[in-house]
């Protein structure tokens, strides 16, 4: 992802500002309870409350507003794993022909990850983003371990692509692995009941 660049909180911020500014620690705790009512779902009224705040929020500022709260957090993390879900969609909805062209290469050295990955062959960028919108859209069902395993293939096949081309840069095809590695990390917390 070497032409990624990390989005800016635009315009105000998620809650009211403070008389002396935001306390990064309530907002790192705002972005971990956003993200388990996200996945969790509501568990009463004032918690559908906010849901519905932040869901009007992302659709009227964009879901970046909110991901910010979860770009500090930890990989092994509810919101952490939700940073590198959102990464990995802006990055493919930003580059989609790169996207498709990187898990064209990398498919053949990840034969178990395509099958997990579940992209149309051959891919094309509308069925790299189709998958990685899928892939997306599984934070709200009742297997969200399939979501960051399905999510952990694709990263690991285009890492793997872009690693095995000439034009590839090999930092940030470390980087993508890297990110594979932490959404499987999740994956096999959340099917322990410890992805918190």
């Amino acid at each position: 992802m070497s032409e990624f660049k990390k989005p800016s909180l635009p315009g105000a911020a998620l809650f009211e500002a403070q008389a002396g500014g935001s306390d990064p620690a309530e907002l790192a705790a705002a972005g971990h309870r956003i993200a388990t009512l996200l996945v969790r779902g509501p568990r009463n009224d004032d918690d559908q409350g906010l849901v519905d705040r932040v869901l009007h929020l992302a659709d009227e500022e964009g879901l970046g507003v909110i991901a910010e709260l979860w770009s500090h957090a930890a990989p092994d993390s509810l919101a952490g794993a939700l940073w590198r879900l959102y990464l990995l969609r802006t990055w493919v909805h930003r580059q989609p022909d790169q996207a498709a062209r990187e898990y064209a290469s990398g498919k053949a050295y990840a034969p178990v990850h395509e099958v997990l990955a579940g992209v149309v062959d051959p891919p094309g960028p509308e069925e790299v983003i189709a998958l990685v919108d899928t892939v997306v859209r599984g934070i709200v069902s009742a297997h969200f371990d399939v979501t960051l395993d399905r999510a952990a293939a694709f990263a690991h096949i285009v890492g793997v692509g872009r690693g095995q081309l000439d034009t590839g840069d090999p930092h940030s095809a470390v980087k993508l692995v890297d990110t594979a590695l932490h959404l499987h990390r999740a994956a096999e917390l959340e099917r322990a009941g410890q992805l918190h």
